[in-house]
């Protein structure tokens, strides 16, 4: 596979002593048909800034620079990475020697970003859809490796290879990569990340609407903690401590205040967003995708607590509360993701709107089921919320989606998506793997991740259910200091 071609450069310093470099590489659009055109990558590489004490030479220059690379894949699909300044791995990563690149993958942040705009530049909704089959991960690990061979081109042979690490879909990408292009890496992290390899998307999503059930459960149910041991004494003092405790919990109060919502918004027949998007009962209830995150389940309860305070003392729902919800729902900013969320997990097979299929045989969520404004949404006891998923009626509330939903019908029902796992050669891997696991992972599910590491040779996991999908931002130090343990101690 040919290198990518860089074509510009520029370095800046920025405070904490480092050194950025924005790069913008040409790649084939189509690598199994380059005649079809190139498309743009953009990358930002950092390493520190050090001052020495005596000049140094070109050459000790170049090589001071020469340190191995470590790429981060971000979450998704759809989703730019941060700044390198901005991000929560870059100072723990450059203190263990490496220089970092963030890759934005294609179509998202500055490479070559997909809009509906910029999609209708390709033509008509057949062309569209056949360019945004071009996004998933089998193309995001040719762009890595077309880009790896430019960045390494001057390097001496032992620093050809690079590190990649992979958050949530990030990971997916590292398996496919790790399935065609093992020899472009030295080593291998992902945090959420073992995807579903042979499963099919009902499957995917039969796995982790359970979660979502457990999450909400979490939200809306008192639970009671038990002290173990000692009564301290005196059995009367424990009991008021006991009590003390489980009024502690999350927000059985919401059951009432989420079903009083959703009937004032289908009394309203759907309530006017600041973009110009429509929220209805069914988009409220896709709130829960926030549950699976550290502090989720308390994000959406300021956004219920907020409608319900403007309600008690407006009857009606604030601009900068509608703001709230509109930037927590929508996904006019990142369409990638509404539209290849299924197809991540397509192979050989189309997804069929498999969330919805899925959703709507469960008694928790039938209010799936009906109109937008359904009575079966409101009902006695709690309304559940959904995850990760995507349905069909998300393009017809929100402006940007809504100008794709022919294309997004397309992608649902292609059947031809190619491989994206060899399992052949992930069983055969010699690439260590090391991987953070969460066991009450929303998102990825656990059972199936088990599943994924049976299949991957010199994959090491660290495991525990005291963390969300989302630990690698939240609890930084503590996922990066297990995960190189996985790769620098020995356990014979």
């Amino acid at each position: 596979m040919a290198s990518a071609r860089l074509l510009n450069s520029k370095s800046h310093l920025i405070p904490g002593k480092l050194k950025v470099s924005e790069l913008i590489f040409e790649v084939p659009k189509d690598y199994t048909n380059p005649e079809r055109g190139t498309i743009q990558l953009f990358a930002r590489s950092v390493i520190r800034q050090e001052k020495p004490a005596t000049v140094p030479s070109e050459e000790d220059i170049r090589k001071k620079a020469q340190k191995p690379y470590f790429v981060y894949l971000q979450g998704g699909p759809g989703f730019g990475c941060p700044p390198p300044q901005n991000s929560w791995i870059t100072n723990a990563i450059l203190d263990r020697g490496y220089q970092m690149l963030y890759l934005d993958q294609r179509g998202t942040g500055l490479s070559t970003p997909i809009s509906a705009a910029t999609l209708a530049l390709q033509g008509d909704t057949h062309r569209q859809a056949d360019y945004l089959k071009l996004f998933r991960a089998d193309s995001i690990v040719r762009d890595c490796e077309a880009v790896r061979k430019t960045l390494t081109a001057e390097y001496p042979i032992e620093l050809k290879k690079w590190s990649v690490f992979g958050q949530s879909f990030g990971g997916f990408c590292i398996l496919t990569y790790l399935s065609f292009y093992p020899q472009g890496l030295r080593e291998a992290f992902t945090s959420g990340g073992l995807a579903p390899v042979g499963k099919t998307t009902d499957q995917v999503y039969k796995a982790t609407f359970q979660k979502v059930i457990e999450r909400n459960k979490a939200y809306y149910t008192v639970r009671c903690t038990l002290f173990g041991g000692s009564h301290y004494g005196n059995r009367h003092l424990w009991f008021e401590k006991w009590l003390l405790i489980s009024r502690l919990q999350k927000y059985p109060e919401d059951v009432e205040t989420v079903q009083s919502l959703c009937f004032h918004i289908k009394a309203k027949g759907g309530l006017a967003l600041p973009s110009g998007g429509k929220l209805t009962v069914r988009g409220l209830l896709t709130l829960g995708r926030a549950f699976g995150a550290h502090g989720g389940l308390d994000v959406v309860h300021d956004l219920i607590l907020r409608c319900n305070t403007d309600l008690a003392q407006f009857q009606f729902i604030t601009r900068p509360t509608l703001s709230a919800l509109e930037s927590a729902l929508t996904f006019d900013d990142n369409v990638i993701y509404a539209v290849l969320h299924e197809a991540i997990y397509c192979q050989g097979i189309a997804s069929n709107w498999s969330a919805e299929r899925v959703g709507r045989k469960l008694t928790q969520f039938q209010w799936l089921v009906g109109s937008p404004q359904s009575a079966a949404a409101v009902r006695d006891g709690p309304l559940y919320f959904s995850g990760e998923m995507i349905f069909p009626f998300l393009f017809d509330i929100f402006p940007e989606l809504e100008k794709l939903a022919q294309v997004a019908d397309i992608i649902a029902n292609y059947t031809g998506w190619p491989d994206l796992y060899d399992e052949s050669q992930l069983a055969r891997n010699e690439v260590p793997l090391y991987s953070a696991t969460y066991i009450d992972d929303m998102y990825v599910d656990y059972d199936l991740a088990q599943d994924t590491a049976k299949l991957v040779k010199n994959c090491k996991q660290f495991i525990t259910n005291s963390m969300y999908h989302d630990a690698i931002r939240s609890k930084t130090d503590l996922v990066l200091k297990e995960l190189f343990a996985l790769r620098d101690d020995s356990i014979d």
